[in-house]
């Protein structure tokens, strides 16, 4: 073995080495450790939140500040408006008193119902995050609490009545944290899933049928828009949730955001290879096949509102696909459309 002949060069003026030759097993030669290897695992840079531990949160200065800016500019100009009214008579300034109060009581309580449908909402999807957990991890303490959750959660709904009773008698045999769940999912939600399934449907074939028979585009979007609000209210509190307008944004955005992670309509499904592949839309009329159209994809949002409301994940029992909702738009479609064709040919 030999140096490198780039070695001879000494850049500190010192003479130049003579190359020579050696063998690794000699004696005399003395063998440098090995470099450690770099360890990857730990980043040089600091993680990004420690970084942004002292910035300012802006954002909620603003809108503190904004809010606390329209409750002075509100509470000024109703007083203003009470004393110009005892200015003017007495009898008018205890009129705008009264009607003040009961203002401000019934302000109060939208606020108040805003707050708790937020709540309900965020505790339905504090349930289903802590039962996936005890499901990944079989962690029987979740589960318990899971349980205990969802006895609360449907306690009020008396067709559930003997299916708490059983599922408080196996709470103290079950052992394992996924078995837990599994059972209370098998227990306490077969019941509100068939009509959760009942209700999509409903929907999808009423949005089919009045795009088909609706002159008019404008009047399409808005039954369709309020079939979609109110489809996701009723599911809401189906499973447990009483969201008010806040609480409808709130949901409506987890709905868009789970239409958006799953693909939206998704491509493999039957019933859309029904529609597609064997070119069934061509051969129904244009309003017919746009109402079957909107029909499934009513049903698609029925079916993200489901996976958002429901207060478990499927695990134990199927979820529904579109093909189990929106079967029969298919079907009454070509009905209606041979009906026409038989009705011209006559």
């Amino acid at each position: 073995m030999t140096d490198d002949p780039a070695s001879t060069h000494n850049p500190h003026g010192r003479a130049p080495r003579r190359p020579q030759v050696f063998r690794l097993d000699e004696e005399d030669i003395t063998m440098a450790p090995p470099e450690p290897e770099p360890d990857f695992s730990a980043p040089d840079t600091p993680p990004l939140t420690e970084a942004k531990k002292g910035s300012i949160p802006w954002g909620a200065i603003f809108w503190s500040a904004l809010g606390g800016v329209v409750s002075l500019a509100f509470y000024v100009g109703l007083s203003r408006l009470i004393s110009d009214l005892f200015a003017q008579n007495e009898w008018l300034g205890y009129v705008g008193a009264a009607i003040s109060l009961v203002l401000v009581l019934a302000a109060l309580g939208v606020v108040v119902r805003e707050v708790t449908g937020l709540s309900r909402l965020a505790h339905l999807d504090h349930i289903r995050d802590m039962a996936a957990a005890a499901l990944a991890g079989d962690d029987r303490p979740k589960a318990e609490k899971v349980t205990r959750d969802m006895l609360r959660l449907t306690a009020e709904r008396p067709n559930l009545a003997r299916a708490r009773v059983d599922l408080e008698a196996h709470l103290g045999s079950i052992i394992d944290g996924a078995d837990l769940v599994r059972l209370t999912e098998r227990s306490l939600l077969p019941n509100l899933d068939s009509q959760a399934r009942q209700m999509v449907s409903d929907a999808a074939k009423n949005v089919s049928v009045v795009t088909a028979i609706s002159p008019r585009a404008l009047l399409d979007l808005a039954f369709v828009l309020y079939t979609a609000v109110s489809l996701m209210r009723r599911l809401a509190q189906l499973y447990g949730g009483r969201p008010g307008a806040l609480g409808m944004l709130r949901l409506f955005r987890h709905v868009l955001g789970h239409l958006a992670i799953t693909g939206g309509m998704a491509a493999g499904d039957t019933l859309v290879q029904q529609l597609v592949g064997q070119g069934l839309a061509a051969r129904l009329s244009a309003k017919l096949g746009e109402g079957v159209v909107n029909g499934m994809l009513t049903a698609r949002l029925g079916l993200a509102a489901i996976a958002v409301t429901r207060p478990l994940p499927f695990e134990a029992l199927p979820a529904p696909r579109l093909a189990d909702v929106a079967s029969g738009l298919l079907r009454k479609a070509e009905e209606e459309e041979r009906e026409k064709k038989q009705t011209n040919e006559k």
